[in-house]
């Protein structure tokens, strides 16, 4: 397997730090909001890449976090009159409920910035006592920046050249810097504000040495992979580097991977533009497996347009498979039994050059495109092949591998039962029987089987109406 490694910039032969077993850090979204469909690419994106290397045999270790305390949730909770932890717990429920629906996979740890500031002090203390950082006048605590002769290795920066980027958190009181290139490692607490106790001052961490802390306590001081958005590259990436080998004094990842940004209508997207959307925004009007579909349809580390049109080729694309595996299924009811015969073993033995085309693609920096035109060809091949003579065992073994690829991609391409109206209309009276009883749970459970199986609800005056997505 290789894997491009944004630190070479080359692709490098994928050799894991402890044999068979992978350490995969994931920068997870800010919870002030429902997650935009940007926040999805990464999701979707590097799951997939989880579920390959699982496939290839590797135990992950897969740690993804939520940035709990960030100045855009404290603003959302001053404007609710709430505190920053209701913005922030409500939004990873939110978050939560829209991998599922995209099929992403819980992470093996899902840590949160604010669980974790004891070790963000320790670490920022290690730093001092190394040299590393300085507390300013007022508490603040920057990391000097010149101290890690290896800065900007990643960007691939000149340090000169280089300035402090927009998300690095600084703070009032620029003139008390050594040097304008130097970050935030703790800030003191405003007014209004979430803060905790330190030998500093009263106040919170930076963004930065949030994931340095958790990617360590949870995976240890090196791992494997360490991947976002290519907008994380500088300085977020970067300051993490310097944070953790500063105060480590070993390498932090051996792989860097970022995926490419997504365009709506070839324009970035953006609330000023008008083309922002949430995930839940395109659930309303897609399938969101199709929208999973679209993601792997073009490698991660390429820009990616977001269009009806394209979304329209990637429901073509899904049905083509969803089709042929329901094909199969119907013929398998009345198919003879019995072992396959000469001629079907030597089909399932040219079948598997398609598993080998799929495999192929994913070792070579996990190529989703290429490795869906792989199912592709294995479709083709499946509809040529299956007829009405065939043996169960023949029709059942090439349906188990269009399903098994597929699912490595995180696509359930087996058709859900559908649902007859009085069935829709008894979950409906029960969902409100549970509202009644103020068993939100059960009722909310409810909202989302019906929406898995294509049923969208709308709370109305007039009471609960319904549609087929």
């Amino acid at each position: 397997m290789k894997v491009y490694n944004t630190l070479s910039k080359r692709k490098e032969d994928f050799v894991p730090i402890e044999e068979g077993k992978v350490r995969m850090y994931v920068c997870g979204p800010t919870v002030y909001d429902l997650i935009h469909i940007g926040n999805a690419r990464p999701m979707i994106i590097f799951d997939t890449a989880r579920r390959y290397m699982e496939h290839k045999g590797y135990e992950v270790n897969f740690v993804s976090n939520f940035t709990d305390v960030d100045d855009k949730i404290i603003k959302k909770a001053n404007e609710e009159g709430t505190e920053p932890s209701v913005i922030s717990e409500r939004y990873i429920a939110e978050c939560k409920k829209d991998m599922e629906a995209l099929n992403v996979r819980p992470a093996t740890t899902h840590p949160q910035a604010t669980r974790e500031i004891d070790g963000m002090i320790e670490m920022i203390q290690t730093l001092i006592d190394k040299g590393h950082a300085y507390v300013a006048q007022d508490g603040t605590v920057y990391f000097r920046t010149r101290s890690f002769p290896g800065y900007g290795k990643l960007s691939h920066k000149n340090l000169d050249d280089l300035r402090s980027g927009e998300r690095s958190l600084l703070v009032s009181g620029e003139e008390q810097k050594e040097d304008p290139l130097d970050f935030v490692l703790w800030k003191p607490k405003k007014e209004g504000e979430p803060f905790w106790e330190s030998p500093w001052c009263d106040g919170r961490p930076g963004w930065h040495i949030e994931c340095s802390v958790m990617s360590k306590k949870y995976l240890g001081e090196e791992i494997d992979i360490h991947a976002g958005g290519e907008d994380l590259i500088f300085p977020h990436h970067e300051n993490e580097i310097a944070q953790s080998e500063a105060a480590n004094g070993k390498p932090f990842a051996k792989y860097w991977m970022h995926n490419g940004f997504l365009n709506i209508d070839n324009k970035k997207m953006g609330k000023s533009l008008g083309n922002f959307f949430t995930v839940r925004d395109i659930g309303k009007k897609y399938d969101l497996q199709v929208f999973r579909f679209f993601m792997l349809s073009a490698h991660y580390r390429s820009p990616l347009n977001f269009s009806a049109e394209l979304m329209e080729a990637a429901g073509n694309g899904l049905e083509r498979i969803l089709t042929c595996v329901s094909n199969l299924s119907f013929l398998m009811e009345n198919a003879k039994e019995g072992e396959m015969s000469a001629g079907e073993l030597a089909k399932k033995q040219e079948a598997e050059g398609f598993i080998n085309k799929f495999d192929a693609a994913m070792d070579d920096d996990f190529n989703t495109a290429d490795a869906l035109s792989a199912i592709f060809e294995l479709v083709k091949f499946a509809n040529t092949c299956a007829t009405e003579g065939s043996s169960r065992a023949f029709l059942q073994a090439l349906k188990d591998e269009i399903v098994a690829l597929a699912d490595i991609c995180g696509l359930e391409v087996e058709r859900k039962q559908e649902l007859l109206d009085g069935e829709i209309e008894a979950l409906i009276q029960e969902r409100q029987e549970a509202r009644k009883a103020k068993n939100f749970a059960r009722a909310d459970e409810i909202r989302d089987i019906l929406l898995g199986k294509g049923i969208l609800l709308e709370d109305t005056r007039e009471g609960v109406k319904w549609k087929r997505a």
